[in-house]
């Protein structure tokens, strides 16, 4: 990546800055808006802040909207990368200053793995944030999984409406002292319209999700040696990482079924239709990839509940390095970025991470002293204060 150019993006109305290959660091105090050059970034790869869920916050107070540029070459080849965000509105985009249909046709032209604070929750937290860290990897590796994802997510919607309907329905015949024990019933009370209907966003949602769980299970296959690696080399002394995709609904075990989707497909729609009563009561789609976990584990133990505040560090961190790994291997060095990593490491870790990521092709990192940067990765500096970012010669 050569340069980054942001107009109106968190604390910054204007900025821009030249980047160079190697290792870069910018160093502040917190709160300076370090971690804000590092998310934009972030953003014009995934098109998605590692820190909110919404884009309102990335415009800066007053304005009403932001512009993330960067400017990058791979294989020769330079491109300029524009994304506009409006909050509450489509966003836009452009590739050398040419409009594209779509903001998402324009993911794949820069690829990033961060690593920031917020990571400990690929083990820690819920679900949902290591089913994101999949979805991110699988559409930056294959650019067209952004859509497929996008066109279950946009099915799981209209289905969980036509289940809530359904399921006020139900709950309403219930308080008149009428109800419902089966579907039939259910039906012959003026609903079957809506089981018809419930029908065809099932055969949408099948192929759609089975098309996205199949993705997923080919790059758990991929990640898991490569953590398992990443891991033993971060924390010797530890347990084995391993990874299993853990598929919602599923009465068939996932090895016996491969990764092909049509297979995949047949038993979502057995446990969709075993499911059937249980979304009709709760009103909302309880199978398919939108529930699926990852565990992770440390020998025989699940990491989460387990591992301890450095062990789980280190195992969030192992992801990321897979995923940087996988990344390099399909062709390009993506821009590695340390969000206020090595803080974060006792210095074993802090030395072993060093050593893995030296040789990278360009490497980001964020810090508030400049002793919190290894002298290995002594390059470029940048200091962050107040809002101003100054080239330090």
């Amino acid at each position: 990546m050569a340069s980054l150019s942001l107009t109106d993006f968190r604390s910054y109305p204007e900025v821009e800055l030249v980047l160079e290959p190697g290792a870069t660091a910018f160093v502040g105090p917190n709160g300076q808006g370090k971690t804000n050059l590092v998310e934009a970034l972030g953003y014009i790869a995934t098109h998605s802040s590692h820190r909110v869920a919404t884009d309102a916050p990335l415009v800066r107070h007053g304005a009403q909207r932001a512009i993330v540029r960067a400017a990058v070459v791979r294989d020769d080849r330079r491109a300029l990368i524009e994304i506009e965000i409006n909050p509450g509105r489509a966003n836009r985009a452009r590739v050398n200053r040419s409009p594209v249909p779509r903001p998402r046709d324009a993911l794949g032209l820069l690829r990033t793995v961060l690593f920031a604070p917020e990571d400990l929750a690929l083990v820690k937290g819920d679900p949902s944030e290591r089913r994101r860290f999949l979805d991110d990897l699988l559409v930056a590796r294959v650019p067209r999984f952004a859509g497929v994802r996008a066109d279950y997510e946009r099915v799981l919607k209209q289905r969980n409406a036509l289940l809530r309907t359904a399921a006020a329905t139900r709950a309403g015949r219930r308080r008149g002292g009428r109800r419902q024990e089966d579907d039939a019933a259910f039906a012959a009370a003026g609903a079957g319209n809506v089981l018809s209907t419930l029908e065809v966003w099932d055969s949408h949602l099948v192929r759609h999700g089975a098309e996205l769980l199949a993705a997923r299970l080919r790059l758990v296959d991929a990640l898991r040696p490569l953590a398992a690696k990443a891991y033993a080399t971060l924390a010797p002394s530890s347990g084995l990482a391993d990874l299993e995709y853990r598929p919602s609904g599923l009465s068939t075990d996932i090895p016996t079924l491969g990764t092909n989707w049509e297979p995949l497909a047949e038993h979502l729609r057995a446990g969709l239709a075993e499911a059937r009563q249980a979304e009709l009561e709760r009103g909302v789609t309880l199978v398919g990839p939108h529930r699926d976990d990852l565990l992770l584990r440390l020998g025989e133990l699940p990491a989460r509940g387990y591992a301890s505040h450095g062990e789980s560090w280190s195992f969030a961190l192992a992801l990321r390095l897979a995923a940087y790994d996988l990344l390099r291997a399909d062709g390009g060095d993506p821009v590695l970025i340390l969000d206020d990593v090595f803080a974060e490491l006792d210095g074993q870790r802090r030395r072993r991470l060093t050593e893995i990521v030296a040789p990278a092709e360009q490497v980001l990192i964020t810090a508030a002293v400049p002793d919190d940067v290894p002298p290995e990765l002594a390059g470029a500096r940048f200091d962050v204060m107040e809002g101003s970012v100054t080239r330090v010669r």
